[in-house]
């Protein structure tokens, strides 16, 4: 037997897989009002099955107290013959305890021990459901006198013919609300995930056309004012537009990242090939050709492999975890601006630093105040500071300032600044690849901090990181 059970389980489940979210939806919806409906109109039916019969049983019992009233102390007989008539009023009989004192005619109703025991006054008053001339009759035996029980029948047509039209009607009306049930169903499954069928197909349309430009629509906003009506499906339609649009953005900066980079390869590609090439026929050049060719190769292995580099620090989103730690501020700002020194000596870099700890890779915030103090001294002529200040902020936390005496940044160059591989007018003579300063920001956005530009007040430029 449960072996059965498993199977039709096993069976029932693929099925139920098989159907479409909205068939099951409705399926759900019919089945539970069918529950209702059916359990409704069920105790419907015995409440009014026990409200004709209590009615007939009250008439039963009124007719009993007339017929003691009529006949206070008569014997075993019977009283009234004709209730096999709807308007006559109901039979009566006595019927004695004592089987032997039973009159000579027989008895109009039927006559059992049970009757006996109420005339003996050993059981209790009951009703009976009997037929009686070919129609159903209700009985009631009560006790009567000393030793009898008196017995009165009415016919029960009226409320049996009553009982079966309620049940008809109760049928009728659980049958239309079923199927009043399953209409419902389908409208609300179908309204209901019109936003979820919108999203299936706008994903498969998606997947085909690998193009995540798509968005699902979604219902007209309300008037101004009107407190938001959003339902569980809306809102997962708004976050799936969110994600879309997440992805979107995601897309488009890999494509102009990819073309950015191969626009910036070509250059430093094609003069490596050209060197190569060069150096493959040295036979033909001088000695002075050779060690230019040579020099020229090498540092342009340099600035392609910088610049590779680069790009696979970009493609880090974040920072693994079981690398971060708790990093002395000062002493990597004073790391960083003697390596800057170095580099470029003709630039003094003043420091101002203030002991703070704050959570992160060092190394990458090493690269990420590098490449400040870098773009920094790369803009500054020669004798022109670059001032560097850490601070402690008084709700916690650091803010570093660098700030340069070059040129500035322009109005127009300032919301671009930090995109990849982007360079003002005064910027493309320099050397560098350009992402300095995105990979400054990606670093500080891993670190949870803010990096913004500005113009320094007096000129120059100013880049202030927030932790």
């Amino acid at each position: 037997m449960s072996g059965g059970g498993r199977g039709r389980r096993r069976l029932g489940a693929p099925w139920r897989r098989r159907r479409p979210l909205r068939t099951r939806l409705a399926l759900a919806v019919t089945a539970a009002v069918a529950l209702v409906a059916v359990g409704v109109c069920t105790a419907a039916f015995f409440v009014v099955r026990g409200a004709l019969y209590e009615q007939l049983n009250l008439s039963l019992t009124q007719s009993a107290r007339l017929a003691a009233q009529r006949n206070p102390d008569s014997g075993p007989d019977t009283l009234a013959g004709e209730c096999r008539f709807l308007a006559a009023p109901a039979c009566a009989e006595v019927v004695p305890a004592d089987p032997a004192k039973d009159p000579a005619a027989p008895y109009l109703l039927p006559v059992d021990a049970t009757t006996r025991a109420v005339a003996a006054g050993r059981h209790a008053p009951f009703y009976t459901d009997i037929v009686h001339a070919g129609h159903p009759t209700r009985m009631l035996t009560t006790d009567y006198a000393k030793g009898r029980a008196l017995q009165v029948a009415l016919r029960a047509d009226t409320v049996e013919d009553g009982i079966e039209e309620a049940a008809w009607w109760l049928a009728l009306i659980g049958a239309g609300g079923v199927v009043v049930a399953a209409v419902l169903g389908y409208w609300v499954s179908r309204t209901g995930l019109a936003p979820v069928t919108r999203l299936t197909a706008t994903a498969e349309r998606i997947a085909a056309t690998r193009d995540p430009r798509h968005r699902i629509e979604l219902p007209p906003p309300g008037p101004p004012g009107s407190p938001a009506r959003e339902d569980e499906i809306t809102r997962l339609a708004g976050s799936f537009n969110t994600m879309l649009g997440e992805l979107e953005q995601s897309v488009t900066a890999q494509r102009r990242l990819v073309a950015d980079a191969s626009h910036e390869l070509r250059t430093p590609l094609t003069a490596l090939r050209t060197n190569a090439e060069l150096l493959a026929r040295g036979e033909r050049l001088t000695p002075e050709q050779r060690e230019r060719a040579s020099l020229a190769l090498g540092r342009q292995l340099r600035e392609v492999t910088g610049l590779v580099n680069d790009l696979i620090e970009l493609a880090r989103d974040e920072e693994p975890q079981p690398l971060v730690e708790q990093v002395r501020l000062a002493p990597l700002v004073e790391h960083c601006a003697e390596a800057a020194r170095a580099h470029r000596p003709a630039v003094p870099v003043h420091v101002r630093v203030a002991e703070v700890v704050v959570p992160g890779v060092p190394a990458r915030l090493t690269r990420l105040v590098s490449n400040l103090l870098d773009n920094a001294a790369k803009f500054s002529p020669a004798g022109a500071p670059v001032e560097v200040e850490l601070v402690a902020r008084a709700g916690g936390g650091a803010e570093l300032t660098v700030r340069d005496h070059g040129p500035g940044i322009a109005a127009e160059d300032l919301p671009y600044v930090f995109d990849r591989f982007y360079r003002a007018g005064a910027a493309r003579a320099l050397p560098g690849s350009g992402l300095g300063l995105a990979m400054a920001r990606q670093i500080a956005r891993a670190h949870a901090a803010e990096l913004v530009a500005e113009a320094a007040p007096g000129g120059g430029a100013l880049f202030r990181l927030t932790f």
